[in-house]
């Protein structure tokens, strides 16, 4: 079984992350279980978003404590959130940096970082990096194809033509931006 941990804000798209990624999963004949956990349940409020995923049904339902993937969607809460500690040895993750963003090196883990926001500002005309996250993360990953990615997408967003194809371009330019 791997285990996927999202770090963000509440109102950045983690549960909607993880909703894909769990989907994209099930295209992939995996199982998927995506579940959030909210702290102090208002807008902004640092929280997480996990996935667990298996070629078998998954029944375990507690938090995810040492992942084997991150994605940072919020870089303000690397250090506070400690976004790095406790990852399994060998983790990949994907930070999505800005201008000032220090990431540090962390022995035993693959940190992969990209200006998600300004690509989803480009390309979206909106600060949500999420979308461009899961193309990224089907990258650095090795478990998902981009079709089954853009596939979830497409079923997300299939209610909201206006935002389909340009979160479809967010989700393909992550995927070739790391």
């Amino acid at each position: 079984m791997k285990e996927v941990k999202i770090f963000a804000r509440a109102g950045q798209g983690a549960i909607t992350t993880a909703t894909i990624l769990g989907e994209a999963l099930f295209y992939e004949d995996k199982y998927a279980y995506a579940f959030p956990h909210f702290g102090a349940a208002r807008m902004g409020a640092p929280m997480n978003a996990f996935i667990r995923f298996d070629t078998n049904p998954i029944r375990l339902r507690a938090k995810i404590y040492q992942p084997d993937f991150f994605l940072v969607i919020d870089p303000t809460l690397i250090e506070s959130e400690k976004c790095f500690h406790d990852l399994k040895e060998g983790a990949k993750g994907v930070v999505a940096v800005r201008e000032r963003t220090q990431v540090p090196t962390v022995k035993g883990a693959e940190i992969h970082t990209l200006p998600a926001e300004q690509i989803a500002m480009d390309i979206i005309g909106k600060p949500f990096a999420n979308t461009v996250l899961v193309g990224a993360f089907a990258k650095i990953s090795g478990e998902l194809k981009l079709d089954s990615v853009l596939k979830a997408v497409g079923k997300r967003f299939e209610s909201k033509p206006a935002l389909l194809q340009k979160n479809l371009d967010a989700v393909r330019k992550g995927f070739e931006s790391v």
